[in-house]
């Protein structure tokens, strides 16, 4: 699946700079499944997924919710069953291992089988 039409638009944006509008902050609940989200989550705006809508984001490494935030893009979740990969992004000078992204992202990950791709 790694010729999937996600995970080909994802990867343009691996190692640069882009800014995620959060739609979802930390701290508010999913519209429809009701979980938490423990992080902020966005999109790039300007950028059409597989699914029709931006391309996500998440933004790790700030605590409190927000409503934008520009940072680098680290890393990719490419989901291995489905066909909606999420960018990774920091603020410049944060840095995070595999498994520190892997813990911040399971709240929502944790239904999908998924890789970290650098």
């Amino acid at each position: 699946m790694e010729n999937s039409k996600s995970f080909r638009l994802a990867k343009q944006f691996l190692g640069k700079n882009v800014e995620v509008v959060i739609d979802r902050s930390k701290g508010s609940a999913h519209p429809e499944h009701g979980f938490l989200y423990e992080q902020n989550y966005g999109y790039v705006e300007n950028t059409v997924a597989s699914d029709g809508e931006e391309l996500d984001a998440y933004f790790l490494g700030e605590d409190a919710p927000i409503e934008k935030a520009t940072g680098k893009v680290i890393a990719i979740v490419h989901r291995l069953d489905d066909d909606d990969d999420k960018l990774v992004v920091a603020p410049d000078g944060v840095e995070l291992t595999d498994e520190e992204i892997e813990e911040k992202i399971k709240f929502q990950e944790k239904w999908f089988e998924h890789e970290i791709v650098r």
